[in-house]
């Protein structure tokens, strides 16, 4: 616990990484189909979760708290990119299913991240109040912290780029990416620390939101931007392994010999690939997109790791111990299952669908 700073800054620069996917140039090539389907994925996910765990809360309302439960189903909207990334790097996978997938994970995130923001929000407010909800604790609280969070990773971009453009140095600016990155999140903690308030409305910012904004920003206002950010990626390497290294001991087998805990965390994984499927495909429909993305996208969004890692980090430094050990295993025991099954997943379905040829297939048209 002593090591926590580690998590926090690993978590700012993983967010800052996401923000810089944000790019309006790379957007508008996107087009509207990946945002609509990346819409609804992520927020079925959520929702579906949600209900499947509220429901199993009014059953053990003693083994699963209300709070934890919405925290759970913010938290399924995340996906990691990087997993389903390298299996099409790999596999050099190209045609409709991908064409579609590379900028819907790169949006996924995004889009998860101010889910969570809401949700937690109201998850926090519901818990510190003692079940009891109020406008002001539910509403307006986490509406405040999400423009909150973006206005300041905005002026903290702005800010960057500007002082980027003093120096020549390609070291001296990595300085500055990684400088700025550290000020965010420390802004952040400071703010949830200080406890400060205007009255009964609390003044708070997400690490997450504001540095994912501080990425943002400054990808788009910057023209060096790309080069920075290539070597801030290798600079923070490091610190990702001491990150998925304090996460992996935080997961304790033994919290599992409860099979009410192990049916929350099977509950957990079953419904947030439902949902990600059924909102992938949702979304595929209304956007009219090709048959083969309808049928088959939805399999490729089952990996999570980082940011869903980061978001229940932050709900055992929110929640009681016993909550916060609820939701940090039984992420944890997500994230395992999906990274060593989603990869896989994704290998077959883009098979399927003709996005990897087999070397011999190859072959024998060649």
């Amino acid at each position: 616990s002593s090591l926590s700073v580690v998590s926090d800054v690993a978590l700012g620069f993983i967010a800052f990484s996401i923000g810089s996917e944000f790019k309006m140039s790379v957007l508008k090539k996107v087009g509207k189909q990946s945002v609509v389907i990346a819409l609804f994925e992520s927020l079925m996910a959520v929702l579906l979760v949600d209900a499947a765990l509220i429901g199993l809360h009014f059953i053990i309302p003693e083994k699963l708290p209300i709070s934890a439960a919405l925290t759970l189903g913010a938290i399924a909207s995340a996906t990691a990119p990087a997993a389903t990334m390298m299996v099409v790097k790999q596999y050099k996978a190209k045609g409709k299913v991908t064409e579609v997938l590379l900028p819907v994970v790169a949006l996924d995130d995004a889009i998860g991240l101010v889910a969570f923001a809401v949700s937690f929000g109201i998850a926090q407010a519901v818990q510190s109040n003692g079940g009891s909800i109020d406008v002001i604790s539910v509403v307006i609280n986490p509406l405040l912290e999400i423009l909150l969070s973006l206005l300041i990773g905005g002026l903290l971009g702005g800010l960057l780029n500007l002082a980027e453009k003093i120096f020549k140095s390609n070291s001296k600016r990595l300085c500055l990416a990684v400088s700025f990155v550290f000020l965010t999140v420390s802004l952040a903690v400071l703010a949830e620390k200080g406890d400060w308030r205007i009255g009964d409305v609390e003044i708070r910012f997400s690490s997450l939101l504001t540095s994912m904004m501080l990425g943002t920003v400054f990808c788009n206002i910057c023209s060096a931007a790309d080069e920075i950010m290539e070597k801030t990626d290798k600079w923070t390497m490091p610190i990702y392994i001491l990150f998925f290294v304090f996460s992996g001991a935080d997961l304790q087998f033994q919290f599992f010999k409860d099979p009410l805990l192990i049916l929350i965390g099977l509950v957990y994984i079953l419904i947030r690939v439902v949902g990600k499927y059924s909102g992938a495909r949702l979304g595929a429909i209304l956007s009219k997109a090709d048959p083969k993305v309808r049928k088959y996208l939805g399999f490729t969004l089952i990996p999570q790791a980082g940011v869903a890692l980061g978001m229940s980090l932050m709900a055992v430094n929110a929640f009681p111990a016993e909550e916060g050990r609820i939701i940090r295993n039984t992420v944890l025991f997500g994230v395992l299952i999906y990274e060593l099954i989603g990869p896989m997943v994704t290998k077959v379905v883009l098979k399927k669908s003709g996005d990897i040829v087999p070397k011999d297939a190859l072959a024998t048209t060649v």
